[in-house]
């Protein structure tokens, strides 16, 4: 088994590619590793792959795998675990703002400090006010929703142990959630280091207001999945029948008040009004309802959890290994 596979998700990045191996490939012979270097073409529209083709010319330790369209860095990242085979793997951004002379220490806390996650953490971020506000409120949110205390979730810049990208699964926007998939998956031990973060290079930022919205959409859910992915029947059973019983109680209050007016003639206004003419019975009718459809939607997602087949299939045009 190699010593690190390098994963590295891109995305229109044709001017960065050949730095970035000729720099990961330095720090990699400086210190004796064995490696890999998975470069994921996410279905970029300029000429990445032939960059990616020249870099396996001159070098077999480069690999890639070229999407038809572009699926978004959780399907790269994804593909790239799936293929990585060594005992530690570093992923990173491949605009060059990730520095490859972070490896070693990345790969030491891996080996020697026994850590099974280990998280880069731009201390001195260099992109412009738009990415740095919402990233902050990004990590804050799932600080507080994870209760794992690191200050980075997002930097690309990451070392795991092998056993961890096997056990795991990223999809949607979730390369951003990774260290609470870990934690999900039972590996505790997650860490972070403090990283250089360099200005973009070449090309623009990827990041817009679609990936915010859906970074905290995608927060939602794998707070719930943590939670009750293997149980919705737990959340929505509960929900459903909270919901159920407030609409019975207010439908067994209307019943009993209609039975002590008419059978005991006991009267608690001057003027007594049909059931079906009062505003609580409806507010009755509908909770009940919609109790009943919770309870049930429960029901049919504990039927999907238990019968889920995997989603994570993706069109690939190319591999070169």
């Amino acid at each position: 088994m190699k010593n690190i596979s390098v994963v590295i998700p891109l995305f229109n990045e044709e001017e960065s590619i050949k730095e970035l191996h000729e720099w990961i490939k330095k720090v990699m012979e400086l210190h004796g590793y064995s490696y890999e270097i998975w470069f994921i073409n996410d279905g970029s529209s300029d000429h990445s792959w032939k960059r990616i083709e020249e870099a396996k010319a001159i070098d077999p330790n480069v690999k890639g795998i070229s999407f038809r369209r572009n699926f978004g860095k959780s399907a790269a990242l994804f593909v790239g675990f799936e293929k990585a085979e060594a005992e530690v793997i570093i992923t990173m951004d491949g605009d060059l703002q990730d520095s490859p002379e972070e490896i070693p220490e990345l790969y030491r806390k891996i080996m020697s400090d026994g850590y099974d996650l280990v998280s880069g953490w731009k201390q001195k971020r260099k992109d412009p006010i738009t990415k740095t506000l919402p990233t902050k409120l990004f990590n804050w949110a799932t600080r507080k929703m994870s209760g794992i205390n690191l200050k980075d979730f997002n930097c690309g810049l990451k070392a795991y142990k092998y056993q961890v990208i096997k056990s795991i699964e990223v999809y949607g926007e979730m390369h951003r959630y990774i260290p609470v998939i870990a934690k999900r998956a039972g590996f505790k031990k997650i860490g972070e280091q403090a990283v250089e973060h360099f200005p973009r290079k070449y090309g623009t930022t990827k990041f817009g207001l679609e990936r915010f919205i859906n970074g905290f959409l995608d927060l939602i859910l794998i707070t719930f999945m943590s939670k009750f992915g293997r149980r919705p029947m737990h959340l929505f059973g509960t929900l459903g029948f909270f919901t159920f019983s407030i609409g019975f109680l207010i439908g067994a209050i209307l019943t009993l008040e209609w039975v002590l007016t008419f059978v005991f003639d006991v009267s608690f206004w001057t003027e007594y009004y049909p059931i079906t003419q009062r505003p609580l019975f409806y507010f009755s009718l509908a909770f009940c309802v919609i109790g009943t459809q919770i309870f049930f939607s429960g029901f049919v997602a504990e039927l999907l959890v238990r019968n889920a087949v995997n989603a994570n299939q993706y069109d690939i045009d190319k591999i070169i290994d």
